[in-house]
């Protein structure tokens, strides 16, 4: 009987993945990691199962944003994305590597911001290809985990801006974006309240900024092309060619979509409802955050486990303990994690069982475009 290669049949386990941005933040991170003195710093991201580099201005010769991760009990590291390439029907499915080839098409993040990020937008899919020469844009979704006071700012945590509620004019807003002036641009917003369990769809060319103390799961497109239309947070200035992608203002308008997005649109068309996908029985049940309703850039599912479950989706799946403790077993092989611990399931796996541990349990799930 042939030997089966030595990575199949086996969990992906996906140690932390830090990265350095341009604000501070991964205090939780820290904390999660075991540290003696958790604090924010400019790590304040866990890239996770990533094949995609940070783009950093001034640290071009870091190699950042590719994964290390192991397989099954294996303390090795390994490339991630090299890993993919060895197998990647197996890895990602045929029908995903004939159309994106051998990467997820998706990256997923924790992000633990220790202030208020700075105002920003993404290109969309469209823009990307058509202006940028770029494979994709930057739609993402957040997945809030938890919140926390800041102390430099206790009053500003747990919201988010979306969308100008109250929209300038080209002019009006390349004139705020020159001069700086934060209280313009702000007046364009309205606050969103967010508590954990929350999910949001961000599109691309929607202006955003996350608040301060916001610890959550976030899922995009594979890029980081992103227009920063605030110069300047926590005493960090951003280079001039890290605002605009190396460009100029006028190139940066361009990328905004200007279009009100009204109270009511932020809940019918921002904020994401939990749809029933399956009912396993015993009460543990798979519910859609994030779909094609939504959009068709990747998926989320939440599993929710109240006792043993066994699936198998047969696509590669980026998932996270988001409570609880978990035994996941495949392929012969068992692995107990813990909250906020991460796991990539090849498409080829075969059939997993999922077991929570003294209580419940729940998993995000995150999916590649279909």
């Amino acid at each position: 009987m042939p030997t089966l290669p030595f990575h199949r049949g086996q969990l992906v386990l996906l140690p932390s993945n830090r990265v350095w941005r341009t604000y501070p933040g991964g205090r939780t991170l820290d904390a999660l990691a075991g540290a003696r003195a958790p604090a924010d710093t400019h790590l304040a991201e866990d890239w996770i199962a990533s094949t995609t580099r940070a783009v950093n201005r001034g640290r071009e010769q870091i190699a950042e944003g590719i994964s290390q991760v192991t397989l099954g009990h294996d303390p090795t590291p390994r490339d991630f994305a090299a890993l993919l390439a060895s197998d990647p029907d197996y890895f990602l499915g045929a029908a995903h590597v004939q159309k994106y080839g051998a990467q997820p098409q998706l990256l997923v993040k924790f992000l633990d911001s220790g202030t208020r990020l700075h105002f920003q937008v993404h290109p969309t899919r469209d823009f990307a290809r058509r202006v940028l020469g770029a494979p994709s844009g930057k739609t993402e979704a957040y997945y809030v985990l938890g919140t926390r006071g800041v102390d430099a700012a206790p009053e500003a945590t747990g919201y988010i801006y979306v969308g100008f509620q109250r929209p300038p004019t080209a002019a009006q807003l390349r004139e705020a974006i020159v001069t700086q002036d934060l209280a313009a641009i702000e007046a364009c917003f309205d606050r969103i309240p967010v508590r954990p369990g929350d999910t949001f769809i961000i599109p691309g060319g929607t202006p955003h900024a996350l608040g301060a103390g916001v610890f959550m799961v976030e899922i995009q497109e594979p890029s980081d092309l992103v227009i920063r239309f605030e110069f300047e947070r926590a005493g960090y200035v951003l280079p001039e060619p890290a605002r605009f992608m190396g460009r100029d203002v006028d190139f940066a308008l361009t990328v905004f979509n200007l279009s009100p997005l009204t109270p009511a649109d932020l809940e019918t068309r921002v904020r994401c409802r939990a749809r029933l996908l399956r009912d396993f029985g015993g009460g543990s049940i798979q519910e859609e955050l994030v779909g094609p309703a939504q959009t068709d850039c990747f998926r989320v599912v939440r599993t929710r486990l109240k006792g043993p479950v066994v699936k198998d989706e047969n696509a590669g799946v980026i998932a996270i303990v988001t409570r609880g403790r978990v035994m996941v077993a495949a392929g012969g092989e068992s692995h107990r994690l813990t909250t906020f611990q991460k796991f990539f399931l090849p498409a080829g796996l075969g059939p997993v069982k999922l077991d929570p541990l003294q209580g419940d349990a729940e998993l995000l799930e995150c999916f590649p475009p279909a």
